[in-house]
């Protein structure tokens, strides 16, 4: 199979190429005001949030930054006890990069094509989150665990399609979101008690802070925290510490590794 960076590498160019034509021919439809409530006022031009834009390379480049260590791993002498094969670390690479253009497109359009690919964008991280902690926790295997992600996906674009309001998280999907990213929590500190593989779980720890940290300051920039015309908005440190915090979620999958078995009788 390709090696993960030149796969990741790809995706990247590919994807923001298709951003790019998409905001400079209109694909994405007209601006609604999809995402003005992240605080940052919309200008006149090609991207109407700035700062909220350009955050998103954060996500690129923490997915470039997995897809290098998937590299290095795959030399490690200690490669085939590894938990997450090459393959699943290059997919989450993918998954990673999407992040960027994903949400870059709402905060550039403010169109409803824009929003909808964010919050796809958001799916399809958190659906990993859920279906590998859930794949490992019932100890199923590759065929499982894209079931479990498709069924994670299509559930939160379901709930998704619920209209009215939600408490704290203002929408259905960013409620979605939410309860996928907890889910996997639950079943990561489970897997980690159960013992039966060894990981470094201070990477889970930074993730964890780092996400907690981000939803702190999504919450305090949206309750009016914020200066619509300064370039430095509570939503781009929202994005560039989620950025952080999927970095350190896969350091924590790529420590996994099965414990070494004793020979009989030893």
């Amino acid at each position: 199979m390709p090696r993960p960076l030149t796969t990741t590498v790809a995706v990247a160019a590919g994807s923001t190429a298709l951003l790019v034509l998409a905001i400079t021919e209109g694909w994405l439809g007209p601006d609604v005001g999809r995402g003005a409530n992240f605080c940052e006022r919309a200008y006149d031009g090609a991207v109407a949030q700035p700062a909220n834009t350009l955050s998103n390379l954060g996500f690129v480049v923490a997915g470039l930054l997995v897809a290098r260590h998937a590299q290095q791993r795959q030399e490690d002498p200690a490669h085939d006890r590894d938990v997450m094969s090459t393959a699943v670390a290059t997919f989450f690479a993918c998954v990673v990069v999407l992040l960027g253009p994903g949400s870059a497109a709402m905060h550039a359009t403010q169109s409803a094509w824009g929003g909808h690919l964010d919050m796809l964008s958001m799916y399809l991280v958190a659906g990993f989150a859920a279906a590998w902690a859930w794949v490992r926790w019932t100890r199923r295997g590759t065929a499982w665990f894209v079931t479990a992600y498709v069924v994670c996906v299509a559930a939160c674009e379901l709930v998704g399609l619920w209209p009215d309001p939600v408490p704290v998280v203002h929408y259905s999907g960013n409620l979605a979101f939410a309860l996928l990213l907890a889910g996997a929590v639950v079943l990561e500190t489970a897997l980690w008690r159960r013992g039966e593989t060894s990981r470094v779980f201070r990477h889970g720890v930074v993730a964890l802070a780092s996400m907690l940290v981000a939803f702190t300051i999504w919450l305090l920039s949206n309750a009016g925290w914020c200066d619509p015309d300064s370039l430095l908005q509570g939503h781009a440190a929202w994005h560039l510490l989620c950025a952080v915090a999927a970095y350190w979620l896969y350091r924590l999958y790529a420590s996994e590794r099965r414990a070494v078995r004793s020979p009989a009788g030893v």
